[in-house]
């Protein structure tokens, strides 16, 4: 598929299929996220799949009770380790979410590129999925994504966004 089209046509998923993820499919979608860029390279990041059912239930909580994040045959939780370092001067150990933030980026659009379906969850518990997946102290949940095949067809391009008038200036704010 054509990088932008994938670009233009990556939308929130919250309806899935059971279909499960052929792992050829899951693997290539993976390495798109294992080849993101990272401040000196570190690669500060984890991703945890969930497949237990059981624990997808449990999510639902951990996940401000958006019960879809479990329809999904798959979530897949990026963690990210903190760094001894401060970017911009007020990051501090926490400059890690520009790297993981990144690698999920890469992540949502190959699952696009591949006909998956993903919903980036920024509404969470970390301290509940830190104990549910048993995640040390050194690290923290940065995002989750239900992922899957949507259960009816939502890839379309969308019209509502700001334009570039409105979002870019040269030389000042």
């Amino acid at each position: 598929m054509d990088f932008y089209k994938v670009i233009e046509t990556r939308r929130s998923i919250r309806s899935f299929k059971k279909d499960p993820i052929p792992k050829k499919v899951l693997n290539k979608v993976l390495d798109a996220t294992r080849i993101a860029p990272s401040g000196s390279n570190r690669q500060p990041w984890r991703f945890i799949l969930v497949k237990d059912e059981e624990l997808k239930q449990k999510m639902i909580s951990a996940c401000n009770d958006q019960k879809f994040v479990a329809e999904a045959p798959l979530i897949i939780v990026a963690c990210g380790k903190k760094l001894p370092i401060n970017r911009g001067g007020y990051m501090g150990e926490m400059s890690m979410l520009l790297d993981v933030t990144i690698a999920f980026t890469h992540l949502i659009l190959a699952a696009r590129a591949e006909g998956l379906g993903t919903c980036w969850i920024g509404a969470f518990k970390n301290s509940e999925i830190k104990k549910l997946l048993k995640i040390p102290d050194e690290c923290e949940v940065v995002a989750a994504t239900p992922i899957g095949y949507p259960a009816k067809e939502a890839f379309t391009e969308s019209s509502k966004r700001k334009t570039l008038d409105e979002i870019v200036t040269v030389n000042q704010f």
